[in-house]
């Protein structure tokens, strides 16, 4: 976690999602929570990105992605999310993994609907005392294995 807080500040385009890397962040939330799958991604014994399964129901759970700064645009993010949806779909025996994601974040929508995952809805949240709206998208174990 140390690690991870020490990382720096996204660019500009995603500056509003630093907050999942800080004192309150993502594994402050999700790290003690039980039935919940967090994978450490290292590059030449370096912690580059992690990711989040954390249990909502019976056979399904949600998705989290956080890459270091410097590892955004190289194509680390759809390998890293195949490699972890495969674990949860084959290894955890999930059914279903959902996720959100902003609305503005055009290229993660892009690449999860490429991966399967399809709209579900939308929603706003309170994202550091700001609303913030997410499409809510979903993945079924038997589309992935059709994949």
């Amino acid at each position: 976690m140390a690690i991870i807080k020490s990382w720096p500040d996204y660019p500009t385009e995603f500056n509003e999602l630093n907050y999942a890397l800080r004192k309150d962040g993502w594994l402050a939330e999700f790290g003690h929570r039980p039935d919940t799958w967090i994978y450490a991604v290292e590059e030449t014994g370096n912690l580059i990105a992690f990711t989040i399964l954390a249990t909502t129901a019976p056979g399904e759970a949600e998705f989290r992605i956080a890459l270091r700064a410097d590892k955004i645009g190289q194509g680390l993010g759809r390998t890293i999310t195949i490699d972890t949806l495969a674990k949860g779909f084959d290894e955890c025996g999930l059914l279903r993994i959902h996720l959100i994601v902003r609305k503005n974040n055009r290229r993660a929508i892009e690449l999860y609907q490429r991966l399967g995952f399809t709209h579900q809805g939308e929603c706003c949240k309170t994202v550091n005392n700001q609303p913030t709206d997410f499409l809510l998208m979903s993945l079924l174990q038997q589309e992935w294995l059709k994949r």
